[in-house]
Formats: structure tokens, C-alpha cells, sequence
């Protein structure tokens, strides 16, 4: 599991910049009511996407766990930026027009039935959440890596999109409208795709460690033009209205 204070100071270099971040807030806007006034990005990281989700008349919020993320975010948004857990959000019932979730849902540290409850919690009737689902997927572009990664891949995606309905439904909260983007600068290169696997930063793929790691790394790095990128990920946001 990731060290978020640890990744803070280069997370965004190696997450694709400001084309991935305009890229995700640009589609987030798309789906964010005209009548919207009020927004949190929770999960806000270091506030990348959280400071392009710039319309007129939308106060937007950013919560995050790490303190380490929640700072640069303040930097960049502002004192609109909390330190909290997402697992119970410090505004009051009914408070909020939109709530975001950008690349958190896939999580280990997390768990998305409590979350979509508390979002539902925040959330006035009407309101709208709007959340990646089925990241790890979307990584698979069909490639000679994921050639290779996809028969170790086990258990089931904490955010596959099926799973986040159901326990929206439980909630009123209904699919309305859904919007993609491109993961700018997340297409791997085999050596990038083993030193991931070398570090276990594929865990909520699939578990591999010891020798059985090492050989998937070796096979990965052994794969014909290893410096080259291989497509960027196709990214799925969808849309949940409060009835």
C-alpha cells in the first residue's frame, strides 16, 4: 500500500500532470448540474483536479486523508481544503449539490459501501455523485503487457461499477448520465510495469510477491521496446443522483 505523505511531493509527475488533471476535471464538470453550488472533491489528493473544477457560482470543497496530499492541496484550492477521512465527511446532512471521488474508489484502504453511504449522507436530495469506477479495467488496453498481468489478476475490483450501483441503490442514489476521459500519460512501458510489480504497487490487481513476482517483473522487462509507452487508459465516470 502506497505512503500517501510520501508520494505528495511527486504523485502529479508521476500520475500524468496537468493533461491527465484537466483531462478528469473537464469531464467532472460535464456532469455536474447547472443548479450545482456547492461541491466536494473528496479524495482530493494534492488537489490537481480539485482546482480545475472552476464554473461560476460553484463553491468547491476538497477533502483528503493524507496530510501530506491535504497540504499542497491547500496551496493550490485554499482553506476550502480539510484534512478527513472519507469514511465520515465533516459537513452536515444535506449540506452539499455534488460530491466527486476521482481515482478512489479502487482502494484497498478504503471501503465503497460506507463511502457511497456517507456521500449519500452529505448529499442534498437532488444532488449528484459523480466517481470513477472500474480503473484497474481501464488500464487493460489490450497490450503486450496486460498480456502478461491479466492471468495473475484475482478477486474482485472494489470499484467495479456494478458493485457502486448496489450500494448506491440501498441509499436512493440512481445512475443518471456517465462521461470518459483520457488518462493522459498513464500508458505504462514494460520496465515501468515490472518495477510496479517488483513493489507491489499492483495490489489491487492481484497479490503476487517472492519469486513469483520476480519472474512476472523478468517476463515484463524482457518485452520487445521496453521503453515505450503502450496506449493510454480510457477512464469511466458515472453519475449518481439523490432521488
Amino acid at each position: 500500500m502506497l505512503d500517501y505523505n510520501a508520494e505528495a511531493a511527486h504523485y502529479d509527475a508521476t500520475r500524468g500532470g496537468v493533461p491527465r488533471a484537466e483531462a478528469a476535471a473537464d469531464a467532472v464538470l460535464r456532469l455536474v448540474p447547472d443548479t450545482a453550488r456547492t461541491l466536494l472533491d473528496m479524495g482530493c489528493g494534492t488537489g490537481s483536479v480539485t482546482q480545475r473544477l472552476n464554473r461560476p457560482g460553484l463553491r468547491v470543497h476538497g477533502a483528503d486523508a493524507s496530510y501530506g496530499m491535504a497540504s499542497i492541496a491547500a496551496e493550490r484550492v485554499g482553506r476550502r481544503i480539510v484534512l478527513a477521512d472519507v469514511h465520515r465527511l465533516p459537513f452536515r446532512a444535506g449540506a452539499l449539490d455534488a460530491v466527486t471521488a476521482v481515482w478512489l474508489l479502487h482502494l484497498g484502504r478504503i471501503t465503497p459501501r460506507f463511502i457511497v453511504a456517507e456521500v449519500a449522507r452529505v448529499l442534498k436530495p437532488g444532488g449528484v455523485f459523480i466517481t470513477t469506477v472500474d480503473k484497474d479495467a481501464a488500464h487493460d488496453v489490450g497490450s503486450d503487457i496486460d498480456a502478461l498481468l491479466t492471468p495473475h489478476r484475482t478477486g474482485i475490483p472494489s470499484d467495479r461499477a456494478d458493485l457502486i450501483e448496489s450500494y448506491a441503490a440501498r441509499h436512493g442514489l440512481t445512475p443518471v448520465a456517465e462521461a470518459r476521459f483520457t488518462g493522459h500519460g498513464q500508458g505504462r512501458t514494460p520496465l515501468a510495469a515490472a518495477d510496479a510489480v517488483r513493489q507491489g504497487r499492483f495490489a489491487s490487481w492481484f497479490s503476487l510477491t517472492g519469486p513469483p513476482a520476480e519472474e512476472l517483473a523478468a517476463a515484463l522487462a524482457a518485452l520487445p521496446d521496453p521503453h515505450r509507452p503502450r496506449a493510454d487508459p480510457e477512464y469511466r465516470l458515472l453519475a449518481l443522483r439523490k432521488g
